[in-house]
């Protein structure tokens, strides 16, 4: 029996490649009809456990709009879009590849992490080093400043604000002068969806991407995504001590953190001290997730050997 660890997983055709004329690609992936859970169930069941590469195909295709509305998410990187779709392209089929239906999820929601991976890697390798930096602050700095922006409705052009600057940095835990260095480095002009596909007309690219009837796949991967994110977060934040605990939510899981002062008055100790205790605390949760994902993964390849050794 065939099986998809030992199957080839088919290319997407020549006409399926947005990086030729991106209107046309957005318009022919709406063709594609998206999959009812029992059906798409039966689709990655044929496709794992006997090889099917017309199962694996559907699969793919009926996503790609996903992965195009993902892709659109990260178009002010200063990047093409078409390239950017290409990547998420990559990575879906990456997905129906290790995709395990038995797991009880939808696959929207195991390929979104897989789309926005290969993704923010193309991003990553894409830009300079010098430009960029390397540290894992910097690549959550890279990736999140423009959404905390948004939410704080920091739309000034140039430099942010001084109140702007310290929220963001103290949300995601970082010196401020590495936010205002970051800002300065994504201030290329985004790409409007709102811009005319020609000189001459009124279609806008979004109209490409708009689906007349509601996406409920995409709207239960997020739910299921989202669900799985806390289920870990609570788990990791078990492993902490309560002060560690009380003061890593306070600072960083709150929408309105708080000061170094206020917790060191509340503990008794110097403001450095809960500084390091913070720090310490957040290494440990990003260890003991990174733990939970490993086990995670580690259980699906065993069932991917299990159901390869029948």
């Amino acid at each position: 029996m065939a099986t998809a660890t030992t199957a080839r997983l088919p290319a997407l055709s020549s006409n399926l490649s947005p990086e030729g004329n991106l209107s046309r690609y957005l318009s022919d992936i709406r063709k594609f009809p998206l999959l009812e859970p029992q059906e798409e169930f039966m689709l990655a069941k044929r496709w794992r456990e006997h090889g099917d590469s017309k199962a694996a195909h559907q699969l793919v295709t009926s996503h790609l709009r996903l992965v195009a509305k993902i892709a659109m998410g990260y178009r002010g990187y200063g990047l093409p879009v078409a390239e950017l779709i290409s990547e998420g392209n990559v990575g879906m089929m990456q997905a129906v590849k290790r995709f395990d239906p038995d797991r009880g999820f939808r696959l929207a929601t195991y390929a979104m992490w897989w789309i926005r991976a290969s993704i923010q890697e193309y991003i990553l390798h894409s830009w300079s080093l010098v430009k960029m930096g390397t540290t894992a602050a910097q690549k959550k700095l890279f990736f999140n400043l423009r959404k905390l922006k948004g939410q704080m409705q920091a739309i000034e052009e140039g430099d942010l604000s001084p109140e702007n600057v310290t929220k963001i940095a103290t949300r995601l835990g970082v010196p401020e002068e590495e936010v205002v260095n970051m800002n300065r480095r994504l201030s290329a002009p985004d790409s409007s969806l709102n811009a005319s596909v020609k000189a001459e007309g009124d279609m806008e690219w979004q109209d490409w991407l708009v689906d007349d009837t509601p996406n409920q796949e995409a709207r239960l991967g997020d739910s299921q995504e989202m669900g799985q994110r806390k289920h870990m977060l609570a788990g990791a934040l078990k492993q902490l001590t309560e002060r560690e605990r009380h003061i890593l939510v306070e600072r960083r899981l709150t929408d309105e953190p708080k000061t170094l002062e206020d917790l060191s008055a509340k503990y008794g100790i110097s403001r450095e001290r809960v500084r390091q205790i913070e720090v310490r605390a957040f290494d440990k949760l990003q260890k003991a997730m990174k733990n939970m994902v490993v086990e995670a993964a580690t259980e699906n390849t065993r069932k991917v050997d299990a159901h390869a050794a029948r």
